[in-house]
């Protein structure tokens, strides 16, 4: 179907009103309001499925999708044929064959909280007559944000690949899923007696590869991807199977679909749960879900679980957008039964929303500490994640015009963790002509000095160092958490001081007057006598805090770090070369020039002279120097790899005792290790190291011991 641009238009604002609405109690208005949002729907599902270009959030289409639910049950007879409720789905074109799944390829019915999984529990027991008291037993996995797929073995080779399509059929993309390695091109299914096989599965891509093929597209002058499932998509439709190898697509299978013998008789059914399918699926050689995967006894064991993920999502290597929860036992599943369009025995328990379409009403330009002059985008407040948004970034210029952004425009906005939301497009499709470009200046918003981009650079810089902006926010990095992490002195007290004349730069933290604090309202002598404890204590911090605190171009925590490991004193820094600085791995020219053009600035130098005569630590303490693990420990110098559920310790606390013993953690299983420590439920990096045969396998018992701890029966 095509869409004209007045048509996009007023589907999207319909949408908006719809999503205001409450179900009517009249069948009339109702019935209007169903072919509403059948059309809206329809719409949506075709920039979704077909564009791979979204213009609402996955939740406000779930919110559309439950009204016309609810609408429909209410009211039976008001359902069409044609409704999106009695299909999946569809992302068919015309661009690959069509071919038909051996079994339905059905969508999930979501939850947002805790009380939805308890209400579908309810629903599960009242089709299935269990009684309360007799406990289900749950496997919870990651919902994948990316691309369906199924692949079909047929006497243990790969014989098609389609996408989800309808659900009755797809798209067959075969050529292109042969260019996926983690798709085994053969699995010996016959083993256990498999002829004919239909496995269900996710393509999408680790957000590290993702970030450096934008970074490739980038320097390639092409458009970046503006997420990583729309490039996983597109991967998978490429004309050209090459051009899918280049994406470094990953797939993820999480169920066996169908499964027969050479006679047709039904072998998934006799493995009689999930657990043991995706278990033959891993011994079979493909990638199956182990980090976020457990099996639950109980749904209050399984909210955990979820609500757990949902605080942990951005540690996942992979964009996940909630957890799936399902009934483990194959029996009790076919008790449920499905719909037309998901199955009764399991529901996707969805992460709260972090895109959503807003207005951009204006835009400010700031500048930071280090004279970056970054564009933010002032919004119509819109509820993201759990938060109302009102500003977001727009990153730099090149961003700006590549997108061709304007102010007036509808925009799709975004929130990872607790990141500053970002601008990812605007909806050109919504446009009135009442929107005009966005300006970027030419001279400082703040000091007026004119702007200066390097070569290669994307962004404008402030070249005055003594901009009152940067001053002010190079104070307030100074005293935070990341720098000399002074308690008291936050960003709203910096500023007051600042406009009462006593902040003019970093030193003069230490100069402050206690007295003077303590008559400020809001403070009093107990409140001025704890910041005056907590500067004398920042006087005394680690050379490489010090460092970190002082906003110099691309000196972190870590560059600062391996320099204090280096000097006796901050001010050796002054007589090294640029040779001196690339001697240290991970310090490159460009760092080494920002350290240089630091000390070369005889301001800077005397804003260090003046802390060192107010008593402010400038030499190595044992803290900047390097832990050098005792060679006879049992891991000098050995790799090592944590697989599984571990029992006696978080994975990061295991990786933490491994370090401090000398071990390098790895990050996958390769030819470089030596050691696997391996959980409960290890999954595919136990069998990859099996086959190497040089990897040594210990248990979480085993490992511990090694380091001389007691581990308790």
């Amino acid at each position: 179907m095509r869409y004209t641009q007045e048509d996009q238009r007023r589907l999207y604002e319909l949408s908006k009103q719809l999503l205001d609405m409450s179900v009517p109690d009249d069948k009339a208005v109702a019935a209007q309001m169903a072919g509403q949002l059948r059309a809206v729907i329809n719409y949506h599902e075709y920039r979704y499925y077909v564009l791979d270009d979204p213009v609402v959030s996955d939740y406000e289409y779930d919110q559309l999708f439950k009204k016309l639910e609810a609408i429909e049950e209410r009211w039976p007879e008001l359902v069409t044929p044609d409704s999106p409720t009695q299909r999946v789905s569809s992302d068919l074109t015309s661009a690959f064959p069509t071919v038909r799944h051996l079994a339905p390829l059905r969508s999930l019915a979501n939850s947002y909280n805790a009380e939805d999984l308890i209400e579908w529990e309810r629903m599960v027991r009242r089709l299935t007559g269990l009684p309360d008291d007799q406990p289900i037993e749950y496997v919870v996995e990651p919902k994948f944000d990316g691309s369906s797929i199924a692949l079909v073995y047929e006497n243990d080779v790969l014989v098609r690949a389609a996408t989800r399509g309808n659900g009755l059929e797809g798209e067959d993309i075969t050529p292109n899923a042969r260019a996926i390695r983690a798709i085994p091109l053969q699995a010996p299914f016959s083993k256990v007696g498999i002829a004919l096989a239909e496995l269900r599965g996710e393509v999408l891509i680790r957000k590290d590869v993702f970030e450096k093929l934008n970074k490739e597209r980038v320097a390639q002058g092409l458009e970046p991807f503006a997420n990583a499932r729309n490039a996983a998509a597109g991967g998978l439709r490429m004309k050209d199977p090459r051009e899918t190898a280049r994406r470094r697509l990953d797939a993820f299978v999480y169920t066996l679909n169908y499964a027969v013998d050479a006679e047709g008789n039904d072998m998934h059914r006799p493995l009689g749960t999930h657990e043991k399918a995706m278990q033959l699926a891993a011994s079979l050689g493909f990638k199956v879900p182990d980090e976020g995967h457990k099996v639950c006894k109980d749904i209050h064991e399984a909210i955990a679980f979820c609500e757990e993920w949902e605080a942990r999502r951005d540690a996942f290597p992979y964009e996940i957008d909630g957890m799936v929860v399902k009934i483990n036992d194959y029996a009790l599943r076919e008790r449920c039964g499905s719909t037309e369009h998901h199955p009764r025995w399991a529901m996707a328990y969805k992460f709260k929303a972090r895109q959503a379409t807003t207005k951009l009403l204006d835009v400010e330009f700031q500048v930071g500490r280090t004279g970056a002059v970054t564009p933010v985008a002032k919004l119509a407040p819109v509820h993201l994640a759990g938060v109302t948004i009102s500003s977001a970034s727009l990153h730099n210029e090149d961003f700006i015009k590549s997108r061709d952004i304007r102010i007036g425009d509808t925009v799709l906005i975004e929130r990872a963790g607790d990141v500053i939301p970002y601008v990812v497009k605007p909806l050109p499709e919504l446009r009135t002509g009442q929107e005009r470009p966005i300006e970027f200046p030419r001279a400082c918003p703040v000091c007026h000095t004119p702007l200066y981009r390097a070569p290669g650079e994307a962004i404008w810089r402030c070249i005055n160092n003594q901009c009152p902006a940067q001053v002010l926010q190079r104070i307030i990095y100074f005293v935070s958490k990341d720098g000399m992490d002074i308690e008291g002195l936050g960003k709203a007290n910096v500023e007051r001081f600042y406009e009462l004349g006593w902040l003019r730069s970093p030193a003069d933290v230490f100069r402050l007057d206690f007295e003077q604090i303590a008559r400020l309202e809001g403070f009093g002598q107990k409140s001025a006598e704890n910041l005056k404890r907590a500067i004398e204590r920042a006087k005394h911090n680690p050379l490489h805090q010090l460092i970190a605190s002082l906003s110099i171009p691309l000196v972190g925590k870590k560059v600062a770090r391996l320099l204090a490991e280096r000097v006796q004193c901050i001010f050796d820094l002054m007589h090294w070369s640029e040779e001196d600085f690339e001697r240290i791995e991970g310090v490159g020219p460009a760092v080494a020039q920002s350290v240089k053009a630091f000390f070369a600035n005889e301001g800077n130098v005397q804003m260090l002279r003046e802390m060192e005569a107010l008593g402010v630590n400038m030499c190595q303490t044992d803290e900047d120097r390097p832990a050098t693990p005792a060679a006879h420990t049992p891991l000098a110098g050995k790799t090592i790899l944590f697989t599984g559920a571990l029992q006696h310790m978080t994975r990061k606390q295991a990786e933490e005792k491994a370090e401090a013993a000398g071990a390098r953690v790895l990050s996958g299983v390769s030819k470089k290790l030596d050691i696997l420590v391996v959980g409960e439920k290890p999954g595919s990096k136990l069998r990859k190291a099996r086959e190497l045969g040089t990897v040594q396998i210990l248990s979480e018992k085993e490992f511990l011991e090694l380091l001389g701890e007691d581990v308790e029966a």
